[in-house]
């Protein structure tokens, strides 16, 4: 049951980094929605490995064969299945990792409690297993189109270098255009020259992902334990590396008074919107039409091209040298996953406005 997001739209993922593939199953989703192929691999494709100097040198094609679910265009209703090949592992990079754990995985950890674990790659604990949200996302997006609805995620923060700004000053259509997916492109250059800096000392850096959607309907989201940024905030923290996330102003808050911070209503030719949205269009666990927009922090990739201190699987001080292709920086590879689990949490939610509200 914990392989499995969501409640009436529901994915159940499955796959490990080093096995044969990574694949899933999504239950609940609506019928008749047309599925753009080419969106979808597109959408994979900017999740992928190797697809620039700052990410891992991993070489994978991840094409997504779709097993049912999808008739002449368009999804049945019916349970969607679908499967990425792994085509591209190096086991051997990680045969030294055998016998001891790595700092800040989860080798330790699934090892007590499962007494086994993968240790190519991490197996489920690798980030590799994004690749069904991913997908099930770029689904969610789609039916969400027909909505007005629009997620866009991207890198606000790398190490102290950060945008300044709320995501209102920027031109959103920039995020594409550098490879660390930043609306800014003097800020992009800067992340870019420390994340490549990094890499080349075998080191890893954090960083921010900021999230904004648009369109959203009012109404979604219950007010004790169903509220919508709970489950927003379940969706991000269950992504590989997220330590943090936060809605609306935040911390930043903090500094306010009530007077400063409250989003004062007013009618705007018949509609009852707010002057400000400190809130982050979410009040009392429920949309209220603005803008959604949050942020999901991400530590330092675990694993370091350095020497470190570990224990082996005996408990006795050894030390370890990673190899292998890892991210320096996971920041330009999470964007696409932020927004497929935004995606995969607003449509879930509508789908429940709807069958609450018969």
């Amino acid at each position: 049951m914990f392989n499995s997001f969501g409640n009436i739209l529901r994915l159940t993922s499955f796959g490990e980094s080093h096995g044969k593939g990574i694949g899933g199953v999504i239950d609940g989703f609506p019928a008749g929605i047309r599925i753009d192929m080419d969106f979808v691999q597109a959408e994979l494709n900017r999740r992928r490995p190797g697809q620039s100097l700052i990410t891992t040198a991993r070489k994978e094609g991840d094409k997504v064969e779709f097993l049912s679910g999808i008739f002449e265009g368009k999804s049945t209703g019916c349970p969607i299945g679908f499967i990425v090949w792994n085509e591209n592992q190096h086991s051997n990079d990680y045969d030294n990792m055998k016998e001891v754990y790595r700092p800040s995985h989860a080798d330790y950890t699934y090892k007590v409690k499962y007494g086994i674990r993968d240790y190519r790659g991490g197996g489920r604990s690798s980030a590799r297993e994004t690749i069904s949200r991913v997908v099930a996302g770029a689904l969610a997006k789609q039916a969400l189109r027909q909505l007005g609805v629009h997620i866009t995620a991207y890198t606000s923060q790398v190490g102290p270098i950060r945008l300044e700004e709320n995501y209102t000053a920027y031109d959103l259509d920039l995020i594409e255009t550098n490879p660390v997916r930043c609306p800014d492109p003097v800020k992009a250059k800067e992340m870019e020259e420390l994340i490549f800096k990094i890499k080349g000392q075998g080191d890893t850096i954090g960083g921010v992902v900021t999230c904004v959607i648009k369109g959203c309907p009012i109404g979604l989201g219950q007010p004790v334990f169903g509220k919508l940024q709970a489950a927003l905030a379940s969706g991000m923290l269950s992504i590989n590396a997220a330590k943090a996330f936060e809605y609306g102003d935040g911390f930043k808050g903090l500094k306010q008074k009530g007077s400063e911070q409250n989003d004062v209503f007013f009618n705007n030719c018949g509609r009852i919107e707010t002057k400000t949205n400190h809130s982050g269009g979410i009040q009392g666990g429920i949309s209220n039409g603005q803008d959604i927009f949050f942020r999901v922090a991400f530590k330092p990739v675990a694993t370091v091209l350095m020497e470190q201190h570990t224990v082996n699987l005996d408990g006795v001080d050894t030390t370890l040298k990673a190899r292998g292709r890892h991210d320096p920086c996971v920041l330009p590879r999470a964007v696409p996953i932020v927004e497929a689990m935004a995606a995969m949490t607003i449509l879930d939610f509508y789908l429940i406005d709807r069958t609450t509200q018969l």
